[in-house]
This record gives structure tokens, C-alpha cells and sequence, in this order.
């Protein structure tokens, strides 16, 4: 084993959190190695992840997160130059019962409240943006217009070569294997190929966050659970939001989908009960579950043909929240794991946000929306939009 250089900030995972991170932490100024075991950034979560990026959510946290990161998407070939992409589509949640239209409205109010940009759009409205939408039984829907998509594996590629261009380090095909503390510090991260001294790190390991937290001798609730999704080919742009059906029947919580900006309808449910663990095989139950929901809330879907599936994990938590910041047992180590699926999204915003936690500049907001994702709750609180 070879004693490698000491380094500012050791960041575990080269994922959805880990790779935006280690850019803003290098144009901070900060010397970066990110450890990653695959064999190059973004091969576990992320290039499963179907791209969706939404501010809708139902607390401070998530939504003044997101809404940063949607501003660094939807500027990012202006100003950077690298094409990701992004498509300004919007999100919507419809209604079919008074019961979901209740919750959906009653949770514009706290949306709105903490600045997001979403308005409620009758059935007639709503068949303007989702031409050919069920009508029968519908009675409106949220739509949050600024939401939007984009290409997992372009804006990760993105990210990637800017951060190694302001100086982050990586290193692939490195599994960590222990943490070195010593009064109650992090001294060096270990890997099965080096010794690495660090200033501070940071847990982005998403699906295995939890054994990376071992590592350190803390703990936290992260339990990864396995989605499908699928993609079709491409067709003539026919509609515009993210449709999330929230409605549950007996097999699945929720189905969602949206057309992309190649004009590919990419799609996934999520499983009832949960599956657990981490699989990547794709099912035969799959399509003809998801198939039937989608076709009978929208038709014009029926003669789609679907290019190919697969299957990912969401590390969950059991409120649906990040668990973000410093941890007591050891006072240099950060936590940034439990993305429940919303790494990509969440990811830019918080990869900002760990760089000002790592050089102490925390700002008012981000004391507000650390509250939310802090790893010493209680974990009672429930996402209503998870």
C-alpha cells in the first residue's frame, strides 16, 4: 500500500453528489480527491436515473436546494458550453379524486410559501399541456413550469471534466476499505490501493453511503430499494410536463414519465411494497404493470415502442430526506447520503452547499435547509412528494 498525498477534502463516490461537489469544492479553492470503485464517474445511480429535476417538493430543504440546482442546469451551456441536454418542461401532479386534489392543493400552499413557482391549471388547461390526457374524472392538476430534465450522462460528463479542469483529483477502480481516526477525526482515508491524509471528507457514496458511515463507526438509515424504468424511441415531440400520477394501486405506489429532449418518453413506477437490496436485473412484471397505468391514464402512449429497461436503486431514508452535514462522532466527516433517488437532481445545489459546509461559510439558508437534512433527526417527518 502507497501513502498517497494529503488533500483538503476526500470525497467517496464520483456519482450524482460526489462528481458536483468535487467541482465546487476545487473552484473553491480546495485540493480534491474523489474515490471512486467503478471504473469511471457516474456507472452506479446515475446513469440510471431518468433525468427528471424538480423543485416540487413539499419542505424548505429540497425545494431551496433544487431550485439552485435547476438555476446551474438551465444556464449551464450559456455559461459553461457543454451541451446537457436540458429541456425547461415542467412538472405535473394531476388529480382524478377530491382526496388527491385536497392534498395536492394544501401542499401548494406550503410550495408557495417557500417561494416555489407552481399554479394550479384546470382539466381543460391541463389537456393543453398533455394533449390527449384522460379527461374522465379529472379535475386539475399542479404544474410547476421552472421544473425540468436532462441528461444524466452528458451533465455528469459535464460536471466531470470542469471539475477536473479547476484541479479535483480522481482515482477509479479504488474501493475504500477503512477510515483512520484518531480523536475523533478522519486522518486518511484507505483504500485496496492507497493511503490518502485528509483535511475532511465527504460520505457521497449513495447506495452504500450506510457502509461507508461504518467505516467511521456512525451510523445512518440508509436502505437502498430497487425502481425500473425503460426508455422508447424516438418520436415527434406530443406533450410537455412530467406526468406523476400519485395515485396508488395494488403493486405500485406512483408511476411518472416524460419526453425528453431527444423526444424520448422515459418512464418509471415505484414498487409496493418496496424491493430491497441492490438489484440490476430487470423483471418481466415490469412492463406490463407500468404499461397498463400509463396507457390508461394517457393513450396516446399505446403505440409506443420501447427501446430497453433497466433497473436502479433509490437509497432511502425513512423520511425521504437527504441526510447532509457534519456528523459528532467524528468531526471532520460529512455526510451527504439518502438522496431517495434525487441525487441528480439535488446534486448541483448540493454540491455547492458541501463546499461552504467544508470551508465553513454556511450562510442563514443554508442553517435553514440543513435543519431539514440533519443526521441526528429523529427521522418521524414524512416527504410528501417523495
Amino acid at each position: 500500500m502507497t501513502m498517497g498525498k494529503t488533500y483538503d477534502v476526500v470525497v467517496i463516490g464520483a456519482g450524482s453528489v460526489g462528481v458536483p461537489a468535487a467541482l465546487s469544492l476545487a473552484r473553491a479553492g480546495l485540493s480534491v480527491l474523489v474515490l471512486e470503485t467503478l471504473a469511471s464517474p457516474g456507472q452506479l445511480s446515475n446513469k440510471k436515473a431518468i433525468g427528471g429535476i424538480r423543485a416540487t417538493h413539499s419542505d424548505f430543504g429540497k425545494i431551496k436546494v433544487c431550485q439552485r440546482s435547476i438555476e446551474i442546469f438551465a444556464g449551464w451551456q450559456e455559461r459553461e458550453g457543454d451541451e446537457i441536454g436540458w429541456l425547461s418542461n415542467g412538472y405535473s401532479y394531476p388529480a382524478y379524486d377530491a382526496g388527491t386534489e385536497k392534498k395536492l392543493k394544501e401542499l401548494m400552499k406550503v410550495q408557495l410559501g417557500f417561494g416555489l413557482n407552481i399554479r394550479w391549471v384546470s382539466p381543460e388547461e391541463y389537456n393543453e399541456l398533455v394533449p390527449g390526457i384522460s379527461m374522465a374524472g379529472l379535475r386539475g392538476s399542479t404544474y410547476s413550469p421552472e421544473d425540468g430534465s436532462a441528461s444524466p450522462l452528458l451533465a455528469l460528463n459535464a460536471f466531470y471534466f470542469k471539475s477536473r479542469a479547476a484541479g479535483a483529483e480522481y482515482r477509479f477502480g479504488e474501493t475504500v476499505t477503512a477510515l483512520r481516526l484518531e480523536k475523533g477525526r478522519v486522518q486518511a482515508v484507505v483504500s485496496d490501493r492507497g493511503e490518502y491524509v485528509c483535511g475532511q471528507v465527504i460520505n457521497a457514496a449513495g447506495a452504500y453511503g450506510r457502509e461507508v458511515a461504518r467505516l467511521a463507526g456512525l451510523d445512518v438509515p440508509v436502505e437502498p430499494d430497487n425502481h425500473e424504468a425503460a426508455i422508447s424511441e424516438p418520436v415527434k415531440r406530443f406533450f410537455g410536463p412530467m406526468v406523476v400520477d400519485i395515485r396508488p394501486e395494488p403493486g405500485s405506489v406512483n408511476y411518472y414519465f416524460y419526453q425528453n429532449h431527444e423526444g424520448q418518453v422515459v418512464f418509471c413506477i415505484t414498487p409496493d411494497p418496496p424491493i430491497l437490496g441492490v438489484l440490476n436485473e430487470s423483471t418481466s412484471a415490469f412492463f406490463p404493470q407500468v404499461a397498463k397505468r400509463m396507457v390508461g391514464l394517457y393513450p396516446r402512449l399505446a403505440s409506443l415502442r420501447v427501446r430497453r429497461s433497466w433497473r436502479g436503486q433509490y437509497p432511502m431514508t425513512p423520511d425521504g430526506f437527504p441526510i447532509v452535514g457534519r456528523d459528532a462522532g467524528a468531526a471532520n466527516y460529512i455526510h451527504a447520503v439518502g438522496m431517495c433517488g434525487q441525487g441528480f437532481m439535488l446534486g448541483p445545489g448540493l454540491g455547492e452547499l458541501l463546499a461552504r459546509i467544508a470551508r465553513n461559510e454556511e450562510t442563514a439558508d443554508d442553517r435553514r435547509v440543513l435543519q431539514s437534512f440533519l443526521p441526528t433527526r429523529e427521522f418521524k417527518g414524512v416527504e410528501a412528494l417523495k
